[in-house]
Formats: C-alpha cells, structure tokens, sequence
C-alpha cells in the first residue's frame, strides 16, 4: 500500500516553495522590475499623502528648499561667515544643503521603511526591496524640485551655462546609486534593531558637518596634515557634493580622483546593498 504524501512532500515534488521562499536574486529582481509600476504609484501616494492634510499641499515641495536656502544663507554665510575662501558662496552652499539633504532623507526614510509597512509586509508576497525603491523614488521626487530651485539660484548668482553641466546628470545618477545602495542597507539593519532609528540622526549629522556642506574642505583643513583634508574629500558624502558643484561653478573645479571615487562608491556601495538586502529577503516577515 503506497504511502500518503502530505502537503509538503507533494509541494516540494512540483516545485512549490514557501510564501516566504527567496527567488534566485536574478529572478529575484525581476520581480522587481515587473512591479516598477507599482512602486511609481506607492511614491506618488505617499508623496501626496504626506502633504494631503497642509493648506498649501505640493506646493511646500516648492517652499521648503527655498526656505532651507534662505536660512542657511542667514546662519552660515551671514551669521557664521564660512564663506571665507569660496566663490559664489551662495550657490556653493545652497548645492551642498540640497545634495546632502535629499541623502539624509532618503537613507533615513529608508531605515525604517519595512517597520511602517508591516502590515502590507504582512499581508501580501512581493520582492520586499520594493519599498525602499519607493521610498527613495519619493526622496528623488522632492529632490528634483530642489534641483530646479538650485539651478535658478546658480544662475542668479552669476555662474554661465557651460559644457560642464552636461557632467550633472553624470553626477546625479552616481549619488543616486550610492544613495539607494546605503538605503537598502539601512533598510535590513533597521528591520533588525529598532535602536538604529535612534542613533542614525547622529550619524546623520556628523556626516554632514565633515563632508563640508557648509564650508570649504580644502580651506578650512590647511593647518591640517594633507591626509586629513584628502581623506575628509574622499568621503561619499563630500565627493557627490563636489561633483554637482563642479558641474555648476566654475569656480568649484575637483580633480579626476574625485569623479573616480565618485563612480567607485556608487557601484560598489550600490552593489553591496543589493546583495545584502536580498540576502535578508525572508527575514522580512
């Protein structure tokens, strides 16, 4: 008498896996790309959620760089005088506030993505690095308004149109791989240890004050050993800020070492977080 299979032995005989089974990561991603409409749609609704219940709406997409830019302008280039040694100041600081901002937001919002989304999480099986692409398609949104204001500003400010800015879209788009790299990472780490949430804006911050957003590294390091003002160059986070103002300043030119770093921790960091996201993929539940 031929024994009974169970549910189990009969899944595993035809190939069913799991719910929480992870695809191989080529099948795996494209998953996610079959679902690209769905995480357009998701960063829309939450975009236009967060500013659903303000009397001005999308409109504060528009006011809030320009407010950031006027009281930056205010406290580090009128109060604190860290223009010392920059052209343009203005510009300088307004593309470094921006750049850097849409970073913190981004990698911040992705930290704790999968802990707001539990019960979609819960409910439903998809690939779940699609929310934090949907939160950082949310960040680029805001992002590209920012970039708009920025650009009116460099051209107040006196900065020509030159062949330069053709190098823009080149350094947007590695900033974006870094930044959506250390996104997905920050995403696994902060569905495992909710502290994360609260020691990220210290890291946060401090990252911004060596990645010289509001002065000049290569000014204020002189009394330093050159190390010390090279390495603080090389960080990601001043490295993308250099290259969009590179992009836009005349007076802003980095040298080719800051662009080759600035493709090595876009691929690298992008590749890394890819993997170490997938990896985690079935502890997402």
């Amino acid at each position: 008498m031929s024994q009974i299979e169970s549910g189990k032995e009969l899944a595993e005989r035809f190939g069913l896996q799991s719910a929480s089974a992870t695809a191989p990561i080529g099948e795996y991603l494209k998953q996610v790309w079959i679902r690209r409409d769905f995480i357009r749609e998701l960063a829309l609704a939450r975009s236009t959620q967060q500013y659903s219940d303000s009397w001005l709406g999308r409109l504060w997409q528009l006011v809030t760089p320009i407010l950031n830019a006027g009281i930056y302008y205010l406290i580090f280039g009128v109060l604190l005088g860290t223009r010392k040694g920059i052209d343009n100041f203005t510009a300088f600081l307004i593309a470094g506030v921006f750049a850097f901002n849409f970073m913190q937001t981004a990698i911040t919002a992705a930290e704790s993505c999968l802990a707001k989304n539990e019960k979609l999480v819960q409910a439903i099986h998809f690939p779940r690095l699609v929310l934090p692409l949907a939160t950082t398609l949310q960040q680029v949104q805001q992002y590209f308004v920012s970039l708009c204001v920025l650009i009116v500003i460099v051209i107040a400010t006196g900065e020509p149109i030159t062949t330069s800015w053709l190098l823009l879209p080149v350094a947007l788009f590695l900033q974006l791989l870094f930044t959506l790299g250390l996104s997905l990472m920050m995403a696994r780490l902060g569905s495992k240890s909710r502290d994360l949430s609260q020691l990220l804006p210290f890291f946060m911050r401090t990252w911004r004050y060596i990645s010289g957003v509001f002065f000049s590294i290569i000014v204020f390091t002189t009394q330093f050993p050159n190390f010390v003002g090279r390495a603080l160059q090389l960080n990601p986070g001043a490295v993308y800020l250099d290259l969009i103002r590179d992009a836009l300043m005349v007076s802003q030119q980095v040298d080719a070492a800051i662009w080759v770093s600035g493709v090595l921790w876009a691929v690298v960091t992008f590749v890394l977080g890819v993997v170490y996201f997938y990896r985690g993929e079935d502890q997402y539940v």
